[in-house]
């Protein structure tokens, strides 16, 4: 829930291009402005679609920053602009997008938090494959790996998510028309995310997020009303998951696995590194930064971190799991020269035998040959 003092997150929320996010986030902007309320565009990509363009006729529109890059003027949300002008509501498209290099903030997602923080309200899209926990299934639905991408807590502190929908037959012909992109971006998009397959796929991926996050918000409601108290109790409220982080490329997946399944749970969720003491026991300097990146891909999807000091991992991470009360351990099958030539035998295999009490869960790559949309 929004605490006191902040600004309130509404996501318009699509499975591809074109369902119309923008628009029905314009609509809205126009019909609060109409009650008097004080609304701005922080920032428009209206990719020339004469409709769009239309619905924001009559909006004020805070003039971007201008950022040089590479010898390139390139244009970004102002932030700071906004802030200055505060005003009640603000219109931001395109949450996932990554801003150019000198920009005060990374993520146009951390300047929407900062908005937020000082008590702005502000209404943003994002298409379902931009979800951070999502990469791995919109990869094997796709073939694509999205690269920008918005932690799921971020979902979670919206008050409102509105899912935007349209059939993937209606969304082809947009495309056919020129309505969501022309020329060659038309092109390209038919052979790339633009197959009825695909977005059959992806569509259903929405739905079914949009069902979650629905049923989410209204065991939260009970909860607060003081209902529901019977299924507090329940087992599944008890579980918590952990993911065992290493250096293999492999274990962002399972964190972003971990992850999804202690959110539709509603678990907590613990993520454990475990390091030696002595420099030469710890594997390459190369292995030791590739777990630094994973302890922060937990951190910024607000998972609880923790690292161990030792020379026995399995060891160290199921006294952790049962200290913690932990129920599913989420690990990688390592690759060779992953873990260091002391141990007799990777660690994965030691927990199975260790926590026979446990569900370990191990995560492998899906095979890209059997990927069906």
């Amino acid at each position: 829930m929004t605490e006191a003092g902040t600004g309130k997150l509404k996501i318009f929320m699509g499975y591809a291009a074109g369902v119309g996010k923008t628009y029905k986030m314009l609509e809205e902007a126009q019909a609060l402005k109409a009650q008097g309320k004080d609304v701005v565009i922080g920032y428009l990509e209206s990719h020339d679609r004469p409709d769009t363009l239309a619905k924001a006729v009559g909006l004020e529109v805070v003039p971007r920053k201008k950022i040089s890059y590479n010898g390139t003027v390139l244009e970004e949300m102002d932030a700071e602009a906004i802030l200055a002008r505060h005003p009640q509501i603000c219109v931001v498209d395109e949450f996932r997008h990554t801003n150019v290099q000198g920009s005060k903030r990374a993520r146009r997602w951390e300047d929407v938090v900062m908005l937020l923080d000082s008590g702005i309200d502000v209404m943003t899209t994002l298409d379902i494959q931009h979800l951070e926990s999502l990469n791995d299934e919109v990869q094997h639905i796709t073939g694509i790996t999205v690269e920008e991408t918005v932690p799921d807590w971020l979902l979670q502190r919206a008050d409102e998510v509105v899912m935007v929908d349209l059939t993937p037959r209606a969304l082809l012909h947009r495309l056919e028309r020129g309505v969501v992109y022309k020329g060659e971006e038309a092109q390209r998009a038919t052979q790339d995310m633009f197959r009825e397959p695909t977005l059959v796929a992806l569509r259903e991926l929405a739905l079914r997020e949009a069902a979650h996050e629905v049923e989410h918000r209204i065991e939260e409601d009970e909860s607060e009303r003081g209902e529901g108290k019977e299924a507090e109790r329940q087992p599944r409220k008890q579980q918590r998951i952990l993911v065992f982080l290493t250096a293999d490329p492999k274990t962002a997946m399972a964190i972003r696995r971990a992850k999804r399944v202690s959110d539709f749970m509603g678990t907590q969720c613990y993520a454990v590194a475990v390091q030696s003491s002595d420099a030469a026991e710890s594997g390459p300097s190369a292995n030791r930064e590739a777990i630094e990146r994973h302890l922060n891909f937990a951190r910024n999807l607000h998972i609880d971190t923790s690292v161990l000091e030792g020379k026995d991992p399995a060891t160290l991470v199921i006294d952790f799991a049962r200290r913690n009360q932990v129920t599913q351990i989420f690990v990688t099958r390592p690759r060779r020269g992953v873990w260091p030539a002391l141990l007799s035998r990777d660690p994965v295999h030691k927990m199975l035998d260790l926590a026979k009490d446990m569900q370990i869960v191990v995560v492998s790559d899906r095979d890209p040959a059997a990927r069906q949309p």
